[in-house]
C-alpha cells in the first residue's frame, strides 16, 4: 500500500497522538462508578452512570461510558425478557461453563447450578439432546465429587425431555432474545440485515474462489470439492517431522518480516513494541499436555508471539499460513491487543465490545491482501477460505437458531460453503459450540464487515488510529469515526 499525502500527514498526527494518549490514565470517578455498575443489576447500574457526560472526558473514558451504557441497556432488556439471562448462553452448565469448571471445586456453587438447571427445566429451557449428552460426558471427566454426581443425575433425568432441535428460535421469545444477544457484544444491528450482508459476502467470496481455481488450472467442480483436492496436494504440505515444523515456523516468520515493512503505510508510526512479535511452535511439553495454539500479547517490556499448533501439520498447507500470520500477528492481534493492553478498557467495555477483537483480526487479513501478501493465487485461495469459514459459521449460527436447522443440515451447509474445516475448529467442534453460544459467530463476522465497509474511502492511517488507539469499540462508535 503506497501512502498518499493525506495518509502521510495523518500518520504524523497519529504518531504525536499516540505518544500522548497511549497509557493515559482513566478518570477516577468514572472508573469507580463503572466498577460499581459492574457489580449491580443493569437498571441500577444505568442510574449510577446518569451523572456522567461525554463532554470533557478523555476518548478512552468516553468509549468506556458509551459502551457500558449501551450494553447495560441491552442487559436490562434481557432481564425483562422471558429468559432473564445475560451472557453468551441460555444454559447454566455446558461442557465449557459452570461452577464445575473452576480450578477449585466449590460444592455449594455446583449445587446452585444444579438447582438452576432444575428451575430452568420447569420453564422449558433444557440443553438440546446432543449438547446435554456432551455436557454429561464432560462432567464425568471432572474429579469425583458428590455435587458433580448430583448434577450428572439431574441432567440424565432430563434426557427424555431434551429437545432434538438445537436452536433458541424454538422458544417463545427466542428470536427477540437472539437479537439482543447479537447486539450485546456488537452494536446496533438487526439479524435480517446481518444475514443479507453475510450472504452477499458469501457469494462474492465464492466467485473470487472460482476465478482463482480456474487461474491455477484446477479441475472444474464445486468450490468444496476444489478446496478438498487442493488441501491434499503434496506440493504444499509440510513433512510430519520436527524438520517440517521448523520449516513451517520459519516460513511464517519470513511472512511476518515482510508484513512488518508494510505497517507504516496502514498505521503510521505506532509504538515499535507492538511490532515486536514472532511465530513459534508449541513445545513438546505443551503438546503432551494437549495445549492448543495461543497468543502472547506484546508489551513495552516483553515481545509478543503466536504459538502455533502444528501437531497435525499435514492439515496445514503452506497456502493457509499467510492469513494466519496477518490475523494472529501483524497487522492483526499483536497491534490491536498490544495497544489495548497499554490503556486497558474497563471490563464492561471488554464484555460489551467483545466482537471487535475477532472482527479486527479478520479485517487484518484483508489489509494484508492490500499490501500484496497473497500475490500467489494459492495464498489468495487460502485467504478466501479463511473468510469463507468466518461467513459460513455465521450463517450456520442463523440457520440453527432462527431457521430451525438440525445439526445435520448445518453440517451440510458448512461442507457446501467451505469444503474443508479450519484447522483449529473441525466441523464437529464448531457444531457443538454454536448451539450453546447464540449469535457469537454472527457478531464476530459482522464486526469485521462493519470495519471493512466503513473503511472504504477513508485514509487508512487516520482510520486505523481512530479504531485502535483507545481500545475496542462497538459498531455504533465505529460508525461515528470521521477521517
Amino acid at each position: 500500500m503506497t501512502p498518499d499525502r493525506r495518509s502521510v500527514l495523518a500518520g504524523l498526527g497519529a504518531s504525536a497522538f499516540l505518544a500522548t494518549n497511549v497509557g493515559a490514565q482513566p478518570t477516577p470517578s468514572l472508573r469507580q462508578a463503572l466498577d460499581a455498575a459492574a457489580a449491580t443489576d443493569p437498571d441500577e447500574a444505568l442510574r449510577l452512570l446518569v451523572p456522567f457526560h461525554a463532554e470533557g472526558l478523555q476518548p478512552g473514558d468516553r468509549l468506556d461510558l458509551s459502551t457500558a451504557r449501551a450494553g447495560l441497556t441491552i442487559d436490562a432488556a434481557i432481564a425483562r425478557s422471558a429468559f432473564r439471562r445475560t451472557g453468551r448462553s441460555l444454559y447454566r452448565v455446558t461442557p465449557t461453563t459452570g461452577a464445575w469448571k473452576a480450578a477449585r471445586l466449590d460444592s455449594a456453587k455446583i449445587d446452585a447450578d444444579t438447582a438452576a438447571i432444575q428451575t430452568d427445566a420447569e420453564t422449558g429451557i433444557i440443553l438440546p439432546r446432543l449438547s446435554l449428552d456432551r455436557t454429561i460426558e464432560a462432567l464425568r471427566t471432572a474429579p469425583s465429587n458428590p455435587a458433580i454426581d448430583g448434577q450428572i443425575a439431574v441432567l440424565e433425568g432430563l434426557r427424555d425431555t431434551a429437545p432434538s432441535t438445537p436452536g433458541v428460535g424454538r422458544f417463545r421469545g427466542g428470536p427477540d432474545w437472539y437479537t439482543l444477544v447479537l447486539q450485546r457484544s456488537l452494536g446496533s444491528m438487526t439479524p435480517a440485515y446481518a444475514e443479507r450482508r453475510l450472504f452477499a459476502e458469501l457469494n462474492h467470496l465464492q466467485a473470487r474462489a472460482t476465478h482463482l481455481f480456474d487461474q491455477i488450472g484446477a479441475p472444474k467442480g464445486k468450490i468444496a470439492d476444489r478446496y478438498t483436492k487442493l488441501w491434499r496436494d503434496d506440493r504444499f504440505l509440510y513433512p510430519d517431522t520436527d524438520a517440517g515444523r521448523i520449516e513451517a515456523v520459519a516460513d511464517m516468520n519470513r511472512m511476518l518480516a515482510t508484513a512488518r515493512t508494510h505497517i507504516p503505510a496502514a498505521f503510521g508510526q505506532f509504538p515499535s513494541w507492538c511490532l515486536n512479535a514472532t511465530a513459534r511452535s508449541l513445545s513438546a511439553q505443551e503438546i503432551a499436555a494437549g495445549r492448543a495454539g495461543y497468543r502472547e500479547v506484546p508489551t513495552p517490556t516483553r515481545p509478543g508471539a503466536y504459538v502455533v499448533d502444528l501437531k497435525d501439520i499435514r492439515r496445514r498447507p503452506r497456502w493457509t499460513l499467510p492469513s494466519v500470520v496477518a490475523h494472529e500477528l501483524l497487522p492483526g492481534h499483536m497491534i490491536q491487543l498490544g495497544l489495548e493492553s497499554a490503556t486497558p478498557p474497563h471490563p464492561l467495555r471488554i464484555d460489551y465490545a467483545s466482537a471487535f477483537v475477532e472482527g479486527w483480526g479478520i479485517y487484518a487479513e484483508q489489509l494484508a491482501e492490500k499490501a500484496g501478501a497473497y500475490t500467489d493465487p494459492h495464498d489468495a485461495l487460502g485467504h478466501i477460505h479463511w473468510l469463507l469459514f468466518r461467513v459460513a459459521r455465521a450463517l450456520v449460527d442463523f440457520g440453527i437458531h432462527l431457521h430451525g436447522w438440525s445439526i445435520e443440515q448445518a453440517r451440510e451447509r458448512l461442507v457446501e460453503w467451505q469444503g474443508e474445516p479450519a484447522y483449529f475448529t473441525p466441523f464437529d467442534v464448531e457444531l457443538a459450540r454454536i448451539p450453546l453460544e447464540p449469535a457469537t459467530r454472527v457478531a464476530e463476522a459482522m464486526a469485521w464487515l462493519t470495519i471493512a465497509d466503513i473503511a472504504r474511502g477513508k485514509p487508512p492511517v487516520a482510520y486505523h488510529t481512530a479504531l485502535l488507539v483507545h481500545g475496542r469499540q462497538r459498531t455504533d462508535d465505529i460508525r461515528k469515526i470521521r477521517s
